[in-house]
């Protein structure tokens, strides 16, 4: 892996907020399901999207790009795929694209991606397609990819699904089940884990004509019988990535505004606001111009705080923490586990190279700073969150390196270009 080495930096200026990554895959997916003609405005292009597009392509979806919008001609009939699909390292697409498999008419998908991927779970989503009627498999016996999935149809019925470990698993049946035979009754077993991007995931469908019934809490739901209609839509500023920007701010800022960010669609890493608030840094917030301000603190105040809604957010207040006078406690992130690394390990131990003290349990990590950091040599493992989280915590050491620098094309391809602009010392 190529790294980069970090020397102690103080940043000022603005940044506009690039596009979700979670609305751009599932404004492609569902959009593929429109008969007709989307139009998807301001994407985020990066290599999990562009896994999203190509897998849409091999199902005969046409998908042109022009200026700053994606036109998807979608089907309401998906080709059997001519290859492989191989979704890289974008666990949202393999989930999605198992779910969507099974709307092929006849025949076999065959679901793939890299090392990262064939190590992520699969099981739940595989035991839901199977109450549905259909056949899918590991072909290594082991509920991982490679998935193998017949296509068929879906017929409607009553399913249960495991909601601990990823709310993908249930966005993925939610875009699926819309294109049923016939209704589907869908009950969460087990605690359901990111409601929020539950919550988007209706959100979009909804903008696509599609009807769903759900529980407050988000454990049942009823998915009706639908066809998606083609139409417009835009996407908005990516909150788990602003979460990013406005911790460097915090961080090593002497002042920083964050723009581009739209705060009527839901987005549970919006989160990031009020846990801001709470640790005692100093944001201001104004929605009518999409902007966050964001002044530079020397002391934070530490605290608590439960992310089992918001696991994106766990490498941001893990980085929080490194100028805590008290103790943080971050607890609910055991499916930070399953995601492209085991997150929560990760972040146990590489901070202990920074001479932080970190006491890992299965779902909660206790995170107690030094007065001042030790230079170190970080290993984001490949994994897109964790590199730019280690590389803003590195700007408070005198000069540490970090690996991983080809994982930010994942989901904000020009991280080191903005933060360079805006005065990080990299090379």
């Amino acid at each position: 892996m190529d790294k980069i080495f970090v020397t102690r930096s103080i940043l000022n200026g603005n940044v506009s907020c690039p596009p979700s990554k979670s609305y751009t895959h599932r404004a492609i997916f569902i959009s593929s399901l429109a008969r007709g003609n989307s139009h998807i405005i301001n994407p985020l292009i990066s290599r999990d999207t562009i896994a999203t597009i190509d897998a849409c392509r091999a199902f005969g979806i046409k998908i042109r790009k022009r200026g700053q919008e994606l036109i998807i001609s979608g089907k309401d009939t998906l080709k059997i795929p001519n290859d492989v699909i191989n979704v890289e390292n974008s666990g949202t697409t393999m989930r999605f694209v198992t779910a969507i498999s099974s709307l092929v008419k006849g025949g076999y998908v065959v679901i793939t991606g890299d090392d990262s991927i064939r190590k992520r779970p699969m099981g739940p989503l595989l035991l839901a397609l199977k109450q549905l009627g259909i056949n899918c498999f590991s072909v290594r016996e082991n509920d991982r990819a490679p998935i193998v999935v017949q296509g068929g149809g879906i017929s409607g019925k009553h399913v249960t699904i495991d909601g601990s470990m990823s709310s993908q698993f249930i966005s993925g049946i939610l875009i699926a089940g819309a294109c049923a035979k016939s209704e589907i009754s869908l009950s969460v077993a087990g605690k359901q884990v990111s409601k929020s991007y539950i919550e988007s995931t209706i959100k979009v469908m909804s903008k696509f004509g599609a009807e769903i019934k759900y529980s407050r809490d988000y454990k049942r739901y009823y998915i009706f019988n639908n066809r998606y209609v083609p139409t417009t839509f835009t996407i908005p500023g990516d909150f788990s990535t602003a979460a990013l920007l406005l911790s460097a701010g915090t961080l090593v800022g002497n002042e920083i505004t964050v723009g581009n960010l739209d705060f009527s669609l839901p987005q549970g890493d919006s989160k990031i606001l009020e846990i801001l608030k709470k640790i005692g840094a100093i944001i201001s917030i104004n929605k009518k111009n999409g902007t966050v301000k964001t002044i530079g603190t020397e002391e934070l105040d530490g605290g608590e705080f439960d992310l089992s809604d918001t696991p994106d957010l766990l490498p941001v207040v893990a980085i929080l923490s490194l100028k805590s006078k008290k103790p943080v406690r971050i607890f609910g992130v055991s499916h930070t586990r399953y995601k492209e690394t085991d997150r929560l390990r990760i972040i146990a131990s590489e901070l202990r190279k920074l001479g932080v003290n970190t006491k890992l349990l299965p779902d909660e990590i206790m995170i107690t700073s030094p007065k001042k950091l030790k230079n170190a040599q970080l290993d984001s493992h490949n994994d897109h969150r964790l590199f730019m989280s280690f590389v803003i915590a590195a700007m408070l050491t005198e000069k540490s390196a970090v690996d991983g620098v080809e994982s930010v094309d994942v989901s904000y391809p020009s991280f080191l270009q903005d933060m360079k602009r805006i005065g990080a010392k990299l090379s």
